[in-house]
């Protein structure tokens, strides 16, 4: 039998990878240390969180509780396996801990996975014990004073550090920098593979080995002989001699759909049932594999891009699947690119991870939808780190004279308003966050008051107490808003139309 204490840190793997993801392009203008022990803090928190939760809701030992959450954890990728591994390392004095019944804070404090520095306020999660913080903390240490898993803490090594995940670190690592797919044997931008920016984020395809046939361009000859652009459709019709391609397609207009976005874009969701300890069982993880690899995004099932069906009760039905239901030649013609933090200053930096020739490819639908991070970072003050209107107005000219000269003639671009985020502090401030479901004790202000607190806040501006703060964040939201609205009435360009449209933020449906 496996040490009692089998299970920690596989979870932390991905929260914190999901964290370092968060805090992306958007926050390259943050202390990379600060960040850094902002997102190892939240990770230990909300795994300390769960163990805990779950002994409680199967009135079990921490010990059982620790081994019931690795069992749930897949084989892929070493997830089970890094589980116990690193609960071999810590779990001993979590046990400890949480037996003088302390709360997550003080474990994570105690282990100095969460640490006050001189000068900044105390970040906390839970309410703050019955004793004196000082006191509760005091004790906590003096039981763990001696163990040496307070090395590891200590040393600032992140768990991508470990040999072994050290090359499942570096592919996830590579895909984000790139934006482009990690397989991709013909180096056309398009994929086999579905993570990894395959073909869950553009279109699947049809041939690795030949860079000359790929999604979204005009057939080869009708595709008498082959299918050139992936959609399924070629060879010619023995009644009558005509290519299919010709058949079905010609003076149908065919067009992709690309969106340039971010974590809206690109779907980022945690599912509640990850860290909601009453919801939990062998099924919670299943998708966690996927979903490390698409950097805990969802583009397979975005409102643009999506392609497959949701698992939620929400209907999804994407323009790419619009689109393909009125043409079916436009079948995988779809682009996600989009990135967890980008903005209007950071979409040069993978802009051209977008495949469009303007010669051989069909025109395209181009949505421009950066509709947080120019108001949105985690800075203690946020508002000096908006993206003023002239900044924008010179990214997005930037950003549309690239497309000017990549999109082929007929396209269109259309430019998304940013919507008005007070929606999310007056709709959701006094729920339950899912760790604080169970004994009632965490709401969503308290989820975004330590985040802030610990400078990680995806969106300190929106997610803030402070109703000025969140006043302040919707006028210059306006106001860039305002400016792309100026630049799509006054700009023309050869190859696409430009249009504006506002994102009508309380038309989406938000769950708790």
């Amino acid at each position: 039998m496996k040490p009692p204490w089998k299970i920690l840190m596989a979870t932390p793997l991905f929260f914190l990878l999901t964290l370092h993801t968060l805090a992306s392009p958007a926050y390259d203008h943050q202390p990379s240390t600060r960040r850094s022990k902002g997102q190892v803090c939240i990770g230990c928190v909300l795994v300390v969180s769960v163990i805990e939760q779950l002994a409680q809701v199967h009135n079990s030992t921490v010990q059982t509780s620790m081994e019931r959450l690795c069992s749930y954890l897949p084989e892929k990728l070493f997830l089970k396996t890094t589980c116990y591994l690193v609960v071999g390392i810590f779990g001993p004095d979590i046990i400890k801990l949480l037996r003088v019944d302390v709360n997550a804070d003080v474990v994570c404090h105690a282990l100095e996975f969460c640490k006050q520095d001189p000068g900044q306020p105390l970040c906390h999660l839970y309410p703050l014990p019955k004793e004196t913080w000082k006191l509760t903390l005091e004790k906590a240490r003096q039981i763990v004073k001696k163990s040496p898993t307070l090395t590891y803490s200590r040393s600032g090594s992140d768990i991508c550090s470990l040999p072994f995940l050290a090359k499942i670190c570096q592919r996830i690592k590579l895909a984000i920098q790139n934006s482009l797919p990690f397989k991709d044997v013909d180096s056309d931008k398009y994929s086999v593979f579905p993570t990894l920016r395959g073909s869950h984020w553009r279109g699947r395809d049809c041939n690795d080995s030949n860079k000359m046939a790929y999604p979204g361009r005009r057939p080869d000859n009708w595709d008498i002989h082959q299918d050139s652009n992936c959609n399924g459709i070629w060879g010619v019709d023995p009644k009558d001699g005509i290519p299919y391609e010709k058949k079905f397609c010609e003076g149908s207009q065919p067009r992709g759909i690309i969106l340039l976005g971010d974590s809206a874009g690109a779907h980022f969701h945690i599912p509640p049932d990850w860290i909601t300890a009453s919801q939990m069982s062998l099924k919670s993880f299943f998708n966690l594999p996927t979903a490390l690899t698409n950097e805990l995004d969802w583009p397979q099932l975005s409102g643009t891009t999506g392609f497959l069906d949701s698992t939620s009760r929400v209907k999804e039905n994407s323009i790419y699947l619009r689109l393909r239901k009125r043409n079916h030649c436009n079948h995988r013609d779809y682009q996600n690119i989009s990135r967890n933090g980008a903005s209007s200053q950071s979409l040069e930096k993978f802009i051209e991870s977008l495949s469009r020739n303007q010669l051989l490819d069909q025109p395209a639908i181009v949505i421009y939808a950066m509709i947080g991070n120019d108001v949105c970072n985690g800075k203690i003050d946020p508002v000096p780190g908006m993206t003023t209107p002239e900044k924008l107005y010179s990214k997005v000219m930037q950003t549309l004279q690239y497309l000017d000269s990549h999109l082929p003639n007929g396209s269109h671009v259309i430019l998304y308003g940013l919507p008005d985020g007070t929606f999310l502090w007056d709709n959701l401030h006094n729920r339950y966050h899912p760790l604080g479901q169970l004994n009632k004790d965490v709401t969503y202000a308290h989820l975004y008051s330590f985040l802030s607190c610990l400078q990680v806040s995806p969106c300190h501006g929106w997610m803030s107490s402070n109703k000025t703060l969140r006043t302040l964040t919707s006028e210059r939201a306006e106001q860039l808003s305002i400016t792309l609205k100026k630049i799509a009435t006054s700009q023309k360009f050869t190859n696409f139309n430009l249009f504006y449209m506002d994102f009508d933020f309380r038309e989406k449906s938000l769950k708790p």
